[in-house]
């Protein structure tokens, strides 16, 4: 199964650490990601940007708003998205309970959505015999 996990962090937090500590932190996490990729679970991930240059989209009376940053008020703002292949929900929450990513900030895990997501494969495949 495809499990999407969102990593969290208190942007200030992260930001008030040292250069040295910063990079510590994501050579433990990059080093345990390779052991993800190594037992075959790490399906890819992306990394986020501040949420100091995000915009949320709305539809409001029928029109689109944009507000600046995201709409809930939280400190801990999501920082990045991990692609994950584990049995079951049990097997993704042993594997990313030991990424040091958690130390951080928590880790909400998702199963993908197979449904949709065959439904989105098709049309990509259709949109490219098109073009």
């Amino acid at each position: 199964m495809k499990f999407v996990c969102l990593g969290y962090a208190d942007e200030k937090l992260f930001s008030s650490m040292s250069p040295e500590d910063l990079k510590l932190s994501m050579d433990r996490c990059f080093a345990y990601d390779d052991e993800l990729r190594r037992g075959g679970h790490f399906l890819g991930g992306e990394a986020l940007g501040s949420v100091t240059s995000a915009v949320t989209l709305r539809m409001l009376n029928g029109k689109v708003e944009v507000t600046d940053g995201p709409f809930a008020e939280t400190k801990e703002t999501l920082g990045g998205i991990l692609f994950l292949e584990a049995r079951d929900l049990d097997h993704a929450v042993e594997l990313m309970s030991k990424h040091p990513g958690v130390g951080i900030g928590p880790f909400e895990i998702r199963p993908a959505d197979e449904t949709i997501n065959a439904l989105i494969a098709a049309r990509n495949a259709a949109f490219e015999q098109q073009n």
